[in-house]
């Protein structure tokens, strides 16, 4: 069967919760620390007349104010089903996936699972794997029961596995999956050398197959034109860094918007 248009794909509409990139907790802490500013500008200009102190937190909860107001619309333009950013992301991801569906794919960083079951839409002879740590920061919806439930209601449970892992020790033999995809994982583990997180993943990726590693890539992954020469000497194809953010948003700045600048997408073939 041959792949499925990205235009044909919608998530979301049964009931599916894949929660949003912009998490609550980062919410209730900017939340919190514009309510404290003010309160304490306030106290520090009436009650303890000290003008400068109060007027400098007073400013300083104006602008966290309106940082909090962008989260907020950030979060909203996550949400499927209303700005569809994260459909965008996903959608180019899963254009630059070059393979004929036949076989096993696996999603590093998986999340609440919309990228594995978009790829399990979009070759329906696929299994997709998805694995995920599921750190306490991000939404509750983020765990491997609400993976199982999401692919569950978009109708390709059946085909989709969700497990606990670590991204930089992958629980899998050497050459176990035809493609390894990734989006936005690699930045959020901290201490971790991200050319280390990328060729761990691509440990698992059989001979002849394809990978699509996309993240905010900046310095902390060190020189990315050697690490491509690196993996062309090993012997891998098509090696290319794509610019994401300007041909998905159209340009860096927009990217910057919802807090996604620097995102390229690292492909090839092994």
């Amino acid at each position: 069967m041959e792949k499925i248009d990205q235009k044909e794909i919608v998530l979301g509409t049964h009931g599916e919760n894949y929660g949003s990139w912009m998490s609550m907790p980062a919410l209730y802490l900017v939340g919190g620390l514009t309510a404290a500013a003010c309160v304490l500008g306030i106290v520090a200009k009436k009650l303890l007349k000290l003008a400068l102190l109060g007027n400098i937190l007073l400013a300083g909860s104006v602008i966290l104010l309106l940082m909090l107001l962008w989260m907020i619309w950030t979060r909203k333009q996550y949400g499927f089903g209303q700005g569809g950013v994260m459909d965008r992301i996903h959608q180019y991801l899963v254009d630059q996936i070059d393979w004929n569906g036949k076989g096993e794919l696996l999603e590093v960083g998986c999340g609440s699972g919309p990228m594995s079951i978009r790829c399990a839409k979009t070759f329906p002879e696929a299994k997709i794997t998805g694995v995920d740590y599921w750190g306490a920061m991000w939404d509750t919806c983020y765990n491997k029961e609400n993976c199982d439930n999401n692919a569950r209601l978009e109708g390709v449970g059946d085909r989709c596995t969700f497990v606990k892992g670590d991204a930089t020790h992958l629980d899998f033999p050497d050459e176990s999956f035809d493609v390894v995809i990734s989006n936005l994982v690699y930045h959020n583990i901290p201490a971790a050398k991200k050319q280390d997180l990328l060729l761990e993943t691509l440990r698992v990726l059989k001979k002849g197959g394809v990978f699509v590693l996309q993240d905010s890539i900046k310095s902390s992954y060190g020189n990315m034109d050697e690490f491509m020469q690196k993996l062309r000497d090993m012997g891998y194809e098509s090696v290319r860094l794509a610019d994401a953010d300007r041909e998905i948003f159209g340009s860096a700045f927009k990217a910057q918007l919802y807090f996604v600048g620097n995102l390229k997408a690292l492909i090839g073939k092994k």
